[in-house]
């Protein structure tokens, strides 16, 4: 498989293999397109965001019933995100090696943004994630394009993808099952993000893990760690990567205010 280095500029930090297109990376059991990378950051990477995500200011954090979560720049508000830069250290590393990353070994090929309205992630949610708790079956609506990129961080965790029966209802049982390790990268686009629906179990443990069992199984970077099919849960923290495609200027949002 070809590939291509990345030499990362913290001290004592290791040099990553990442691959030249996400094509050598595709989860090949589920719908056109899904992408896994089981090392996409290192571990002092990791470190260091985690910290930054720790000292954010308190108001940063919304604390939900179980659990809680950042927006960086900000919140939506009706749909639209207020123009803002993402802070250098949610840009880089993680903003710019997905720009650095194919799709395909085609000559024209582009990384996986380049047909979004910004050609570029504008929008990071931050979500932890302790041990029993999880997510319902969701979408995530019509304001992104559609293209996630979610990088994991802390632990591992098994992100399931569930599809509505004819009638409209929910399948109760998960389609497929992806495992998320730390320091990975999953992306998500096309049918997969359009037509079907993500959530994470509110378990302590996941089971019953194999080859027959994961779509990335062969795509994990220590399947051996999961061999006796059991995932103990700890915090883990996912970074969620998305271009929302309304984007409101900042000084036309002053000048509504002024004139009320």
């Amino acid at each position: 498989m070809a590939c291509h280095l990345v030499d990362e500029p913290f001290a004592n930090s290791t040099t990553l293999t990442l691959p030249d297109s996400l094509d050598q990376v595709r989860i090949t059991s589920l719908p056109p397109a899904a992408y896994y990378i089981s090392d996409f950051i290192t571990e002092e990477e990791e470190k260091a965001i985690l910290d930054k995500i720790a000292s954010a200011p308190k108001p940063r954090w919304k604390q939900l019933t179980h659990r809680r979560l950042q927006t960086w720049p900000s919140d939506l508000v009706n749909n639209k995100l207020i123009d803002a830069p993402l802070p250098a250290w949610l840009n880089d590393p993680i903003v710019t090696r997905l720009g650095s990353i194919r799709v395909s070994q085609e000559p024209n090929s582009s990384d996986i943004f380049s047909n979004s309205p910004h050609q570029k992630p504008n929008h990071v949610l931050i979500n932890e994630y302790p041990p029993g708790i999880g997510i319902m079956p969701h979408k995530d609506g019509a304001a992104y394009h559609p293209v996630v990129c979610t990088v994991s961080l802390g632990a591992s965790l098994c992100l399931d993808i569930y599809k509505s029966k004819d009638n409209g209802a929910l399948d109760p049982e998960p389609t497929w099952r992806i495992l998320q390790e730390p320091r990975s990268l999953l992306i998500t686009t096309s049918t997969l993000y359009t037509d079907f629906l993500h959530g994470i179990a509110d378990t302590t443990e996941d089971i019953q893990l194999s080859r027959g069992t994961i779509a990335n199984w062969d795509l994990l970077r220590s399947p051996d760690d999961f061999s006796d099919g059991h995932n103990i849960r700890r915090t883990r923290t996912s970074l969620t990567f998305r271009d929302v495609m309304n984007v409101s200027k900042l000084g036309g949002k002053l000048g509504l205010l002024r004139r009320k």
